[in-house]
């Protein structure tokens, strides 16, 4: 007879189910230990930016109006270029989305007539309609006159350095745009390495700048993305880099003539950066920060398990759950429209907020097809605490990440496995 442990004693797991997520755990051990490791580097190299840039209490205090003069607002700037490896960096409570700061990024360094190839492929649904590729007359880069070309991936789903070489020398370009998470599909998330490699080829080859959608890989690997030769990027607060804490915003981050042209698409040309108050933002963003590489870790942690736990049901999982990460999420193919919902219920069945909801695919705003999300979250769409979604088109694969903590966010897991076995 399996003995029942604490987990038991609070969710009505069976003996299989239990029996699965024993052996998935006890598989992923040295995998904990890598993340370990690599989230003790990280935080090592946050807290030597917070000391460098000698951050203190008063940094706290937040400013009103036009916010002239905000030291904190400043030296987040500092600590964030430092924490990234960048030249400057912006760090604002005021970004929306991931996806309005990557739209301030293009607008801000793209002009009337430019053209940008994107290495990666198709990129993600949201940012179609800031390309152009959907909607008419919105102000996209298409209607500024900017042409956008995707270059197809190869068939193992990694970027054709071949015939991106062979576009460069065609035609010039003034970027080429990498996105170094999936997205809704199953290609592989892009490593330091590889950026590297692509940032080398460009530049090798073009003039060309490389801008690169960073969300979601911020703390995945040691290093910082300003070591790969990328010019700028850009994430989201609500990801990785707000640690759990920031309640919205974003950051830029590269070299500081880019940065600077940001600035002035964020607010007005020739005032930029100097305004925009904090409204009392600024703690929760340098304690974010702060916190980002534990959150990434415990995140890591829980895709790992996820891995590990479908792969023991007999699912197709990307990435395995021993396979290098360079992203919190963990995508298993489910196979059917019944399951992912299944999925995404149990996973909201074990959210510390809105536990008691039930997630029915609709509509989306910015995606191509009905779309169903599990995010019981304490700040609204914080994919990093713990959330899964995906369309329901084939092939039916659930796109989970984050995890404020291990523990809580395995519960969760279970629970929506615990579903999907209801289902076969």
């Amino acid at each position: 007879m399996y003995m029942k442990g604490l987990l038991m004693t609070y969710f009505d797991f069976d003996e299989t189910l239990t029996r699965l997520a024993d052996t998935a755990q006890e598989k992923c051990r040295p995998v904990f230990e890598a993340i370990d490791r690599v989230t003790e580097c990280n935080q090592q190299r946050v807290l030597r930016a917070f000391i460098d840039a000698k951050v203190s209490a008063a940094h706290f205090a937040g400013s009103t109006g036009y916010g002239y003069g905000d030291r904190g607002r400043e030296t987040l700037d500092e600590v964030a270029a430092r924490v990234f490896g960048a030249e400057d960096a912006l760090i604002r409570h005021s970004f929306a989305s991931g996806t309005h700061t990557l739209g301030v990024m293009l607008f801000g360094v793209l002009r009337p007539g430019d053209a940008v190839l994107c290495a990666t492929g198709m990129p993600y649904d949201t940012i179609h309609s800031v390309i152009g590729l959907s909607g008419e007359g919105m102000g996209s880069l298409k209607d500024f006159g900017v042409t956008w070309e995707n270059l197809p991936l190869c068939a193992d789903g990694t970027v054709d350095r071949a015939a991106l070489s062979q576009k460069l020398a065609e035609k010039p370009y003034r970027a080429v745009y990498i996105q170094r998470s999936r997205g809704y599909s199953l290609r592989p998330t892009l490593t330091h390495a590889d950026i590297s490699a692509i940032a080398t080829l460009v530049h090798n080859s073009s003039d060309a700048l490389v801008l690169l959608d960073n969300c979601y890989g911020e703390f995945c690997e040691e290093g910082a993305p300003g070591d790969t030769g990328v010019d700028l990027f850009a994430g989201s607060l609500i990801k990785n880099p707000g640690g759990g804490i920031a309640k919205s915003g974003g950051y830029i981050a590269g070299r500081k003539d880019l940065v600077e042209l940001c600035s002035y698409r964020m607010t007005v040309p020739g005032i930029g950066r100097e305004i925009g108050a904090t409204l009392g933002t600024s703690r929760d963003l340098f304690l974010g920060l702060f916190n980002a590489p534990h959150l990434t870790g415990e995140a890591l942690k829980t895709a790992a398990f996820t891995a590990a736990l479908f792969e023991e049901l007999g699912y197709e999982v990307s990435p395995r759950f021993d396979e290098t990460r360079a992203d919190i999420i963990e995508s298993v193919r489910l196979g059917t429209p019944e399951k992912l919902i299944a999925f995404c219920r149990g996973l909201q069945s074990g959210s510390p907020v809105d536990s008691f909801v039930t997630p029915e695919p609709w509509p989306m705003p910015g995606y191509d097809n009905d779309v169903i999300m599990a995010a019981g979250t304490f700040t609204d769409g914080a994919s990093s605490e713990l959330s899964g979604d995906g369309p329901l088109r084939e092939p039916y694969a659930v796109w989970m990440q984050g995890g404020l903590n291990y523990h809580s966010a395995k519960v969760g897991v279970m629970l929506a496995a615990k579903n999907v076995m209801a289902c076969e």
